[in-house]
């Protein structure tokens, strides 16, 4: 293969696609049936989930590993790629592994993040595909979430136009009275476009009163609709369907939540959703097996591979390797109290990822900006720096031992770090009671994700306590405070009044005890201030607003200024793509 030091990430691809596993075997490889997969071209295809777990409904499950990571730089510190790497030292070991990652956001692919298809040696393939358009899972969450947005604009609009014998006449509806101060949901495109977070709809043209009902709206990123959150839970497609019927998109002016199923619209957005719900299958660049299902944004959504593809997962590995999104605070502690409370799964450890990149960022060196070159402080060797920045890491080691499931240390290792400080990383995560392991992963895949694979192995061997943070019958208010505290190291919780006024309200829900907690924050600090690094102390976190995801089951507060629509910087990436008109190989993607 290409030298990754010198090569990038597209041409390795690009070189790889050479050897590439037709589809069919890796499936054959994993222990699909060939009438389990659905072929998408000769390198991809979808799986047959239903058709699966029926036929292994009593096979004993696998081990379950989750990987995660410590409080990133806005450089990313290569979390999917330690997945990828992970799996190929497994393999190398003679292990039959699966993967189940996310499929890349078209934001952060044309933004500053790259594709998240991994990166050197320890990437999935095919690349191009993967990263654009795919299969088009997230094209289907757009249409079902705008869907919504349609039944509902036209609703108001026809409401507002006809008076009710009319309305009945015309369509057999009711009136459902929404209160136009009051809507919920807007609509989602998965790129990062700040100009569009608020808007104004329906302004009237020539047509008048037949251009729409005029009101303040807004966009998010696809990957944080409700809705990606929705197939992110959904164990089948009956589950699916009633956890679409049930989306939250206004409230009448009575106060009573409006929904799809009000609407008529949760059976049409199923339909737009059917081929979406089964995962998809692709390859490391070693051929082992990747499950590709839901979306990125650990940060503003759930953030989480799929239940079923970690159901089907488990039940066709000796060991299945899930990604959760951004640092523990984040992705794992969501992994922990949501996810895993609903697909009954429990894992077996948790890998955290760490750089000594990002470990100097919390040590006090400049934060790396995208597309700018890495300040100097990253260029030479600081042992204290990084000793200094490993009370991130030593937080997040916490977070993860309080679930009850063992902790490795996977030190992401670039070829610009030095000895000592890999050895400084190393002593301080033993101390604290963690396996660690150096993984050349990006450099050497599989073969240099040996010591890795082997602490991995090490951990499953030992006994699991897991237990939940709190339960879900704990009052909405109480179930922050114990994360502020438990998880993000706060001191206490301030509450903004409209926070509080919502969260009252969702707290009188009676299917609270059913609503888990899904909190939004940045995924830059372990406060709801991305400029705090390390592990702060003394601080509270600010809830400024609180949403409801009536379908997904989740009560979603706002901490600190974030956005569900993200920006995109002054340094994109896609002045960096382009296509070889010759070829047609896409080239840049990273």
């Amino acid at each position: 293969m290409l030298d990754p030091v010198h090569n990038p990430d597209w041409k390795i691809a690009q070189e790889a696609m050479r050897r590439i596993k037709p589809i069919e075997q890796v499936a054959e490889e994993l222990g699909l049936e060939a009438s389990e997969i659905l072929p998408y071209g000769r390198h991809i295809a979808k799986i047959d989930q239903k058709a699966v777990r029926s036929r292994l409904e009593n096979a004993v499950s696998g081990k379950y590993v989750d990987v995660t990571a410590i409080t990133p730089t806005p450089l990313g510190e290569g979390k999917s790629t330690a997945t990828i790497g992970l799996v190929q030292g497994l393999a190398k070991r003679g292990k039959r592994v699966s993967a189940a990652i996310r499929q890349p956001s078209g934001g952060p692919t044309m933004g500053m993040k790259g594709s998240a298809a991994g990166g050197g040696l320890s990437q999935c393939i095919p690349l191009t595909p993967y990263s654009l358009n795919f299969t088009g899972d997230i094209h289907a969450i757009g249409a079902a979430h705008n869907l919504a947005m349609v039944a509902l604009t036209a609703r108001m609009q026809h409401e507002r136009n006809y008076d009710d014998e009319k309305l009945a006449r015309l369509s057999g509806m009711r009136r459902l009275n929404i209160d136009p101060t009051r809507v919920s949901h807007g609509f989602v495109m998965d790129f990062c476009v700040q100009a569009l977070r608020n808007i104004i709809i329906g302004i009237e043209g020539d047509g008048h009163r037949n251009d729409g009902f005029m009101m303040r709206s807004h966009f998010d990123i696809t990957v944080a609709s409700e809705v990606m959150s929705i197939l992110s839970l959904a164990k089948d497609l009956k589950d699916l369907r009633e956890r679409l019927g049930r989306i939250i998109v206004a409230y009448d002016r009575s106060g009573n939540p409006v929904t799809c199923q009000d609407l008529e619209v949760a059976g049409a957005m199923t339909a737009w959703l059917l081929e979406a719900l089964k995962p998809n299958l692709i390859q490391t660049l070693e051929g082992q097996p990747v499950l590709v299902h839901t979306g990125p944004f650990g940060n503003i959504a759930l953030g989480q591979s799929s239940i079923i593809a970690d159901l089907v997962g488990t039940k066709l590995s000796e060991i299945h390797v899930t990604e959760s999104g951004f640092a523990a605070d984040m992705g794992f502690e969501k992994f922990w109290n949501i996810k895993c409370h609903l697909s009954h799964l429990v894992p077996d450890c948790a890998m955290i990822v760490a750089t000594v990149r990002s470990l100097k960022s919390h040590g006090g060196a400049p934060v790396p900006k995208p597309g700018l070159p890495l300040p100097e402080a990253y260029m030479r060797e600081n042992v204290g720096m990084v000793e200094k920045g490993c009370v991130n890491l030593l937080h997040h080691i916490g977070i993860v031992k309080k679930s009850g499931i063992p902790a490795v240390v996977c030190i992401n290792k670039f070829h610009t770090d030095t000895k000592e400080e890999v050895q400084t990383i190393r002593r301080l995560c033993e101390q604290a009671g963690a396996r660690v392991a150096v993984s050349e992963h990006w450099e050497f895949g599989g073969n240099g994700a040996l010591e890795v694979a082997d602490a991995v192995m090490d951990a499953l061997a030992e006994p699991v306590h897991f237990t939940p943070l709190y339960d879900w019958e704990t009052p909405i208010q109480q179930r922050i405070e114990i994360v502020a505290k438990e998880v993000y190291g706060a001191s206490g919780v301030e509450y903004a009044p409209l926070a509080l006024e919502k969260l009252a309200s969702y707290q009188a829900r009676p299917d609270i005890q059913d609503l888990g907690l899904c909190m939004v924050k940045t995924q830059y600090s372990l406060s709801d201030d991305p400029n705090k690094k390390g592990a702060p102390k003394g601080w509270k976190l600010f809830v400024r607003d609180a949403l409801c995801f009536g379908g997904a089951g989740l009560i979603c507060p706002v901490a600190g200024a974030i956005s569900l629509m993200p920006g995109t910087g002054s340094n994109p990436a896609f002045r960096r793509i382009d296509v070889d008109t010759e070829t047609e190989e896409v080239t840049g993607l990273f």
